[in-house]
C-alpha cells in the first residue's frame, strides 16, 4: 500500500473506533473485516497505535480477538489502557477483559 492508501485506511478505521460504545470493546480484527480487509487486523493495529494524536479516537476499547490488552504499551502509563476501560465499567484482569462476548461491539452487525 501507498502512504496515502495507508492513511486512508486509518482514516477508516478511526471512524469506525469513534462508534465503539461507551462501556463495549471490539477487536482489531472485527474492524478489519467490516472495513472489507479482514486480513488487515495488524494493520488496524498501527492505526491504533498512531491514533494518540487524535483525541476523539477511543483506542482503549481496541483489543484482540480474545479480549486482551495487546496495544496497552501504546499508551501512556504503564496501566492507562485498563484504567480508561474499567472507568467505562469493564472489568479487566491480568490484561484480559472480563464477559468478552457479553461487551463485545460487532460493527459488521451493529453498523
Amino acid at each position: 500500500m501507498a502512504k496515502s492508501d495507508n492513511d486512508n485506511f486509518f482514516e477508516k478505521v478511526y471512524q469506525v473506533a469513534k462508534l465503539i460504545p461507551y462501556g463495549r470493546v471490539t477487536s482489531y480484527g472485527a474492524i478489519a473485516k467490516y472495513l472489507g480487509a479482514a486480513r488487515s487486523a495488524r494493520m488496524v493495529g498501527w492505526a491504533m497505535n498512531g491514533s494518540s494524536s487524535k483525541d476523539d479516537v477511543p483506542a482503549h476499547r481496541v483489543v484482540n480477538k480474545i479480549g486482551l490488552l495487546t496495544g496497552k504499551h501504546h499508551f501512556q502509563g504503564t496501566n492507562l489502557m485498563q484504567q480508561l476501560l474499567e472507568s467505562e465499567g469493564v472489568e479487566v484482569i491480568e490484561n484480559q477483559i472480563q464477559n468478552f462476548d457479553k461487551i463485545f461491539w460487532d460493527p459488521a452487525k451493529e453498523l
